[in-house]
């Protein structure tokens, strides 16, 4: 059946290692952390790779390579064959999961670490890491199988993405009392442009919120708005998961446009079930879990 695949060197396993590495990090630099040794290991075994499917695999891009598109559909098949691969080794030795979650740094700090470390039973002999990853990459990383979960806010992911919804939510404004009297004096403060606000920018957008103007600070994600509401020097926005901490004080909330709301949900990739059939059950604790907190 494999005759031909085989009648010739230059195919193995390491070779698609270094492949599946470099597509992971980027570049040939990347996936070698600097090391000349291991930067020049990486382009001759793809050399190798090259002149055994008769195809390029890299290509230049400013002063690094980058994977070609026949490049990283190799890397993709065989980041798929090398993780089977791996979680047969796993269960033959009767070594636990691991699992890999890519989340904005909101949903690790507010809404994964509470979740995980509250699964108990779920937990043994499962190995979760968690990476801070931007929205467009969590996609691309689950299509690649370098992440087996992550959270999105949206559900029309590209084919064949799957997700489950966790939270919905509608963000609020909140005011340090300091700045206003009452609720109405913010809100009217709000509407008119005269409220100093830290914005998410990167989880809100600032057009449609009813706001106007520009707010005083643009920030990327909830946590640092929170941080800057501690001062009690700056109003924020915050969904109902991550109200204001003990240090913001007392305050006041506004209500803001249905534009200023959302849903998490959690993204997996179908294939990773078919490599490993133990993350369909862990998925579905984690979803337990997960909403059932935020209920």
């Amino acid at each position: 059946m494999f005759t031909r695949l085989f009648g010739e060197s230059g195919l193995s396993l390491d070779r698609l290692r270094a492949l599946v590495e470099v597509g992971a990090h980027g570049s040939i630099v990347g996936a070698a952390d600097g090391d000349p040794v291991r930067q020049s290991q990486y382009s001759r075994q793809i050399k190798e790779l090259e002149d055994f499917f008769r195809v390029p695999l890299v290509e230049r891009h400013g002063k690094g390579l980058r994977l070609t598109p026949t490049g990283r559909e190799l890397a993709r098949i065989s980041r798929f064959f090398l993780l089977g691969l791996s979680n047969f080794q796993r269960g033959c030795l009767g070594e636990g999961q691991t699992y890999r979650i890519g989340a904005n740094r909101t949903v690790i700090e507010a809404l994964l670490v509470p979740a995980l470390a509250g699964m108990g039973a779920e937990m043994r002999l499962v190995q979760v890491r968690v990476e801070a990853v931007d929205a467009d990459d969590v996609e691309r990383r689950l299509h690649d199988l370098s992440l087996d979960f992550g959270v999105v806010r949206r559900a029309d992911l590209s084919r064949p993405l799957q997700t489950a919804g966790l939270v919905a939510w509608h963000a609020r404004l909140w005011v340090p009392a300091r700045l206003c009297r009452t609720a109405a004096e913010a809100a009217d403060r709000w509407r008119a442009g005269e409220l100093p606000v830290a914005w998410p920018g990167a989880e809100l957008a600032w057009e449609g919120s009813g706001g106007r103007g520009s707010p005083a600070l643009e920030c990327e994600s909830f946590l640092e708005a929170r941080a800057a509401l501690a001062t009690g020097e700056l109003a924020a926005p915050l969904p109902g998961f991550l109200p204001p901490g003990q240090e913001a004080g007392a305050c006041l909330e506004v209500a803001l446009s249905a534009a200023c709301e959302g849903e998490y949900r959690l993204a997996w990739n179908p294939r990773l079930l078919r490599l490993n059939p133990h993350a369909a059950g862990w998925r579905d604790a984690l979803i337990r879990r997960l909403t059932a907190a935020l209920a």
